[in-house]
């Protein structure tokens, strides 16, 4: 059972990820792979609304994407961009990134080896991951300006999409340990957390939604 108090929680930690910014037009939009193709329907309207010339998608595959997208994350999406109306010229592909950092280092050089100058970065994530992705881009990447995107949802709405509200408030809580210990590993920039929202995290711990946290001396890192 999921109470009352684990969903309020969720949705503090929810709020918490998504960095709001208000998008604008930027040299390049890069799309981060994973299994969730809103992925590369959000980049490919944000190119059609004119905000970006150029879309770049990053990730080979994992896990959770090998049997889904067999030919790569980031191939899989140029597919889908390309199926909703976006040239196949606009769209390029960085295939061999396995984790967020990579996703930055390795789209930073695919750019540059295209000769593509780039001032500002519209970063497409998963929503609740806007902000371990903005962190992870501002350590790697911190002369250009990053602006988060996602596609604009509920807590309830992307439960409904993956269809496991477990494993959602799971995913949840393991992106937050992620920016509490990453900073100090010189993964990411520190980004402050509220006392409410660290206090939601713990409960939730302690509540057993600890499928996605790295090991560490304590769970509450």
């Amino acid at each position: 059972m999921i109470s009352a108090q684990d969903w309020a929680d969720a949705r503090r930690i929810w709020d918490y990820h998504q960095m709001g910014h208000a998008l604008h037009p930027c040299s390049v939009a890069i799309g981060l792979g994973s299994h969730d193709l809103g992925v590369a329907d959000t980049s490919a309207d944000l190119y059609q609304r004119g905000l970006v010339p150029l879309l770049l998608f990053t990730g080979a595959t994992s896990p959770t994407t090998r049997e889904r997208m067999p030919r790569g994350e980031a191939v899989h999406y140029r597919e889908r961009a390309i199926e909703l109306g976006v040239s196949s010229v606009a769209v390029l592909v960085e295939p061999k990134a396995r984790n967020t950092g990579e996703n930055i280092r390795f789209s930073r050089e695919v750019l540059e080896r295209q000769g593509v100058e780039v001032a500002s970065v519209l970063l497409v994530s998963k929503p609740y991951e806007e902000r371990r992705a903005y962190a992870t881009a501002r350590k790697l990447w911190p002369e250009v300006e990053i602006v988060s995107a996602s596609t604009p949802m509920t807590l309830d709405e992307y439960v409904d999409s993956i269809g496991d509200a477990r494993l959602v408030i799971d995913m949840l809580v393991g992106a937050l340990q992620r920016l509490m210990i990453y900073p100090d590993q010189g993964f990411m920039i520190s980004q402050p957390v509220p006392a409410d929202v660290s206090e939601a995290y713990q409960r939730l711990c302690r509540a057993g939604f600890t499928s996605r946290l790295l090991a560490t001396d304590s769970p509450f890192a």
